[in-house]
């Protein structure tokens, strides 16, 4: 395996020791298994990745990721509230698909088989965002 990543770092010009890190995946048992020590190349490893948009990290439990697009999906939510109230339903659903959904639709299919409680989190992103359409207030809580 030394070997195999040295090549990797040869045929790469801007790969390095210092920014060489190695994401090892599988279950907890197997992940808490490895010591970095049998990859001499590697200082350090990492928990999680960023690949084309998408955090993996190292359990493949894609918290991480739906940590991250929450975060993201509050954020525009927040930005949009403060327009739409001179905006029509219709426009204010339009802001909504371009800038929201888009984050909950991207690489979907990696959700497949996450846990109910990762699973709740998208859920409400997605209540909050249909609430701010329909201009109901939080205290409405429940599933739309």
């Amino acid at each position: 395996m030394h070997e195999t990543l040295q090549s990797q770092c040869q045929s790469v010009p801007r790969c390095s020791h210092r920014n060489t890190y190695g994401l090892w995946l599988g279950s907890r048992y197997l992940v808490d298994r490895i010591t970095v020590h049998h990859v001499p190349v590697l200082s350090s490893s990492i928990d999680s990745a960023r690949n084309l948009g998408v955090i993996i990290d190292s359990h493949l439990t894609m918290a991480d990721h739906v940590t991250a697009v929450c975060r993201a999906v509050y954020f525009h939510l927040r930005q949009l509230r403060l327009i739409t109230r001179s905006l029509s339903v219709d426009a204010a659903m339009m802001l909504v698909q371009s800038f929201i959904s888009c984050h909950l639709d991207y690489c979907n299919s990696l959700f497949n088989g996450i846990t109910d409680s990762l699973l709740g989190c998208l859920q409400s992103v997605q209540n909050a965002a249909a609430r701010l359409v329909q201009r109901l207030c939080s205290s409405a809580y429940g599933a739309i």
